[in-house]
């Protein structure tokens, strides 16, 4: 059974083509007392205000720098009220950019900026194409991992298979830049807004840090609050 072989070489191959390593230091944590939690009442109307001023300069930061695509965002909640925090970017069978929050990840912010930061964030990812990004990178690597297994002999059962796996690494090794692309035109988005993007991105310093992981689909957080800040300071 030659499967384990075949698939780590395959994920070696990917990640050299694919991997991108910063050589700027990376920004320490900041450190210092965590915000409280806002009121229910707060975080809805900390949402709305953020909505409203973000999403125009996101549409014409959209319109401006892409062709072709739809620039007219929908941002909804999700009807699911127990969902755990989270906000993601999708399209609908149209191409219209979605942004959908969770009432948790409403809840979990702490001010204004923070919930600005995020739609600016999500909505950088539709204007940076990553969805279509992401799908190429995918098929991208279930070819080469396919490739690789074919040369090596392997029958068509473990060709395919690693193909899936192929797949698997290319898109989700990608998707680490994806992020930090976001993370530095959504700096830009809010900073139009007239939001604190530095500010907003200390929702970083409350969540998970998922490290440097091969197979994570988010850089280190230090990482990104480092991009924000440097964007920030550039503009």
């Amino acid at each position: 059974m030659r499967l384990p072989f075949f698939a780590a070489l395959a994920g070696c191959l990917l990640s050299a083509c694919v991997a991108v390593e910063s050589s700027a230091p990376r920004a320490p944590l900041p450190e210092g007392p965590v915000p409280d939690r806002v009121s229910s009442a707060t975080a809805t109307t900390n949402f709305r205000t953020a909505v409203n001023r973000v999403e125009p300069a996101a549409e014409s930061l959209c319109r401006q720098r892409s062709q072709g695509i739809n620039c007219d965002y929908l941002i909804r909640i999700d009807p699911n009220p127990s969902a755990p925090p989270n906000a993601f970017q999708s399209l609908d069978p149209n191409g219209r950019p979605i942004i959908t929050f969770t009432r948790s990840l409403i809840a979990e912010a702490r001010n204004v900026d923070e919930i600005a930061f995020v739609v600016g964030h999500e909505s950088a990812h539709h204007i940076e194409q990553h969805i279509a990004r992401q799908r190429q990178s995918a098929a991208t690597g279930a070819l080469v991992g396919g490739l690789i297994a074919s040369v090596a002999g392997a029958d068509g059962r473990t060709v395919n298979e690693i193909s899936r796996l192929g797949a698997g690494v290319g898109a989700r090794r990608f998707s680490k830049d994806h992020e930090l692309e976001a993370d530095a035109l959504g700096t830009i988005i809010v900073a139009r807004a007239g939001y604190d993007p530095v500010r907003g991105a200390q929702f970083f310093t409350r969540i998970p840090d998922p490290g440097d992981s091969f197979l994570g689909t988010h850089p280190p957080n230090a990482d990104r609050i480092d991009i924000v800040r440097r964007t920030a300071a550039g503009l």
